[in-house]
């Protein structure tokens, strides 16, 4: 019996734990909301009256805001009763008590509650997300800095994680940004859930004010995994990494907004792109108009595969959402060469650059329906707006037909199905067309300026709009400058619409910098788009 009880007072403290309390300041002006705050807090009592008290906290707290020395303590109430309402009543009674109109009573006291409908205006749905999560209460151990607005409302991370899992979303679910506001006429209340990238400021029992924001959240809220080690496996150890191919949605799918498909280099994951994101956020037109994706693969694969992996994900993209905006990809190192490789139109005669005779001769043995061939013979997307390169090796990097480069390509191990599918093409001649020998290429075979691929791509114009970012490592010595890794000569292409040099080495993409071209060249599709339409 004892044991019981014992068990049982473990799982109270446990729940208690649950409880997600950020520390408020209590003052004798928010007092009273604060004392039925922790009214609803208490998990003794069932979720209708924990409900009621989240109520009253937040009522208080609002009828305390309406004279301006009060009001600062008291929206910190309000603010935090909103939030724990919402939690609550999402996950109370497996989502019974979720968006549905409802009485609730305790303690002499009588709500209606009910839940604003979406908007396209601003307001989520309230079935978008599966559960809440406060964004105090995500850890921000990666994030230089955090982009968040004060102002009224509960801060939450939105996860909808669906089962079985939803296309194109992480394991995790797919998050967002949420505010969460109450609306009070009496005893009618709204509960409203407000997305921040489109509503900044909002009207509560007449006042005026912005709408409180963590955008940071969302991004910090998918796992923290080393991205030195995952990376660097997702090179040498190819067959380990395949599954996890694919694109992934950063927020809830939403057509009006351009979906702009980040695209990581040689030895990274998709992870290295949430810096980015997070500070190109900070401008609120971008927010509110672009979408973020991210494409991961393992690079230790040849380029031309991970570019063929990449066009089939965006058209599965297309075909699930037929009525999606066209894309802006964004490329960095050989993520730029994949996404190069969705904007220009190879066919057989443009192998004949190096050699008709060697071409001819290839093509001659590589079935029409192979893999092989649906890598090399490709035609652009016409769903592809805009193309963004950050320290892409267009022409290849010397870096790879180093000493360097020839213990990659020896430490490279390709999937088993993946050369079984190459040799049954073509054979060993796949290594004499690719310019490696008996050996299968790879990831870093692809990046050599030997390469016949760099030479073939190099040879046919893009398709849409580009752009350049490079990086001289600070020395201002372009045009005879590099990166670190690839030099100006391979980064650098006459036909962009701009070329922007950053002081900075390969790994250049966090550099505030390269944060402000991109975001130039983000407003700046977003100009020339509006002049289409």
């Amino acid at each position: 019996m004892k044991f019981i009880i014992s068990l049982a007072s473990i799982a109270f403290v446990a729940l208690v734990s649950c409880v997600h309390t950020h520390k408020i300041p209590e003052t004798d002006q928010n007092r009273p909301a604060i004392a039925a705050f922790k009214q609803g807090n208490d998990l003794t009592q069932s979720p209708q009256q924990r409900a009621v008290w989240y109520l009253d906290s937040a009522q208080t707290a609002l009828n305390g805001m309406k004279q301006a020395d009060t009001r600062a303590d008291n929206m910190l109430v309000y603010n935090e009763a909103a939030s724990h309402l919402t939690m609550l009543l999402r996950s109370a009674d497996d989502g019974k008590m979720w968006n549905r109109p409802q009485t609730l009573t305790h303690n002499g006291k009588v709500y209606r509650l009910r839940f604003a409908p979406a908007s396209r205006e601003g307001l989520w749905d309230p079935n978008t997300f599966t559960s809440f999560t406060p964004a105090s209460d995500v850890t921000h151990k990666k994030m230089k800095s955090r982009n968040e607005i004060q102002g009224i409302g509960g801060t939450l991370v939105g996860v909808q994680q669906l089962s079985p899992q939803q296309q194109f979303a992480p394991k995790v679910g797919v998050t967002a940004a949420v505010t969460a506001l109450l609306d009070f006429q009496g005893s009618d209340v709204t509960l409203r859930l407000i997305d921040p990238t489109k509503n900044m400021h909002t009207t509560v029992e007449r006042m005026q004010q912005p709408v409180a924001a963590d955008f940071t959240a969302p991004l910090d809220y998918y796992p923290h995994e080393s991205e030195l080690w995952n990376g660097l496996m997702g090179a040498i150890r190819v067959e380990q990494f395949m599954n996890q191919t694919g694109l992934y949605m950063l927020q809830p799918y939403d057509p009006d907004k351009i979906p702009l498909v980040f695209v990581h280099g040689l030895i990274s994951t998709a992870r290295m792109w949430r810096t980015v994101i997070n500070d190109i956020e900070r401008d609120p037109t971008l927010r509110g108009r672009y979408q973020c994706w991210v494409f991961g693969y393992p690079t230790g694969n040849p380029p031309a595969y991970s570019a063929l992996r990449l066009r089939e994900e965006l058209a599965k993209v297309k075909q699930r959402y037929p009525n999606s905006r066209d894309y802006v990809l964004v490329g960095h190192s050989m993520g730029g060469l994949l996404s190069q490789m969705q904007v220009k139109n190879i066919d057989r005669h443009a192998w004949n650059v190096i050699g008709k005779k060697k071409a001819q001769q290839f093509f001659n043995t590589v079935p029409e329906d192979s893999l092989v061939n649906r890598a090399v013979i490709f035609q652009a997307n016409p769903n592809i707006d805009r193309v963004i390169f950050i320290c892409t090796p267009h022409r290849g990097s010397k870096m790879a037909i180093s000493t360097v480069g020839e213990l990659g390509m020896r430490l490279i191990a390709l999937p088993a199905n993946l050369t079984a599918q190459i040799t049954s093409a073509v054979g060993e001649s796949v290594g004499m067309f690719a310019g490696t020998g008996k050996r299968l290429p790879n990831s870093v075979s692809g990046l050599s300026p030997n390469n016949p691929t760099l030479k073939v791509l190099d040879s046919r114009p893009i398709t849409v709009p580009h752009h350049s970012i490079i990086g001289d490592r600070g020395k201002g010595d372009t045009p005879q400058s590099s990166d670190g890794v690839v030099d100006y000569w391979s980064s650098s292409m006459r036909s962009a619409q701009s070329e922007k040099i950053v002081p900075g080495p390969h790994g250049a993409c966090e550099m505030p910098e390269t944060i402000a071209e991109l975001q130039r060249i983000l407003h700046l599709h977003l100009k020339e788009q509006g002049n289409k339409r």
